[in-house]
């Protein structure tokens, strides 16, 4: 038995060390206390804020120019953080922003980018919509309207590509609380921001810029 132990002790401690796996920042997400999402590492050096709409359309200009720099290195090396925060423009706004709070800390990197990745094709769905369904969306509850506004919209596919269920889906919009913390969020911007995108850099608000300018101001901070 003593010979055993010795033998596996002797294994054991002659077994190569071996790197713990890197944190896969971009998808892991966490409640932020404003209510919203932090994308990436919670204790980054560098933490960037993003006031965004998901029907902005230079919002999603700047997810697709940033992201291979933003969040293919950036917050991939766990230097930066990306809260979003959601304003809301109008009733889609408020679906989509209510779906990716939903979505959850699991789901919501993936669902918030595919809300800009297909941003030209649920919003061409809406407008074609609008006239039809959205004015007066099928419903007797605000749950069921507003899931008559993402099923038109194509935002319940989106959603469910990005994992979400039916059922998650209609249980998301059925407690009123997701709704009211999704507009909470917004109102929270009022007075603060003039348009979307906004951004704040380690708490200094930055108006009026692109990726090509925010870029140069993360790495002075310490992104890398």
């Amino acid at each position: 038995m003593k010979k055993l132990l010795a033998l596996a002790l002797a294994v054991t401690l002659a077994a190569p060390l071996t790197a713990a796996a890197p944190k896969p920042w971009p998808s892991v997400a966490t409640p932020a206390a404003q209510g919203s999402y932090v994308i990436g590492n919670p204790k980054a050096k560098v933490k960037l804020v993003e006031y965004v709409s998901y029907t902005c359309p230079h919002c999603a200009h700047f997810a697709r120019d940033s992201a291979a720099v933003l969040k293919g290195r950036m917050i991939a090396s766990g230097s930066t953080s990306l809260e979003v925060r959601s304003s809301v423009h109008d009733r889609y706004d408020l679906v989509a922003a209510t779906l990716a709070r939903c979505s959850g800390p699991a789901l919501f990197p993936k669902m918030h980018e595919a809300l800009f990745a297909r941003q030209d094709e649920w919003l061409n769905k809406a407008v074609a919509f609008d006239p039809v369904g959205g004015q007066n969306p099928a419903g007797t509850t605000q749950a069921q309207k507003m899931r008559s506004l993402a099923n038109g919209a194509g935002l319940s596919d989106i959603a469910k590509a990005a994992g979400m269920t039916d059922a998650s889906i209609n249980a998301c919009f059925a407690n009123e609380a997701n709704v009211t913390k999704t507009l909470a969020v917004a109102q929270g911007m009022q007075g603060k921001i003039k348009g979307t995108p906004t951004f704040e850099l380690n708490g200094k608000l930055i108006e009026n810029t692109d990726w090509a300018k925010l870029e140069p101001m993360l790495r002075a901070a310490g992104a890398r």
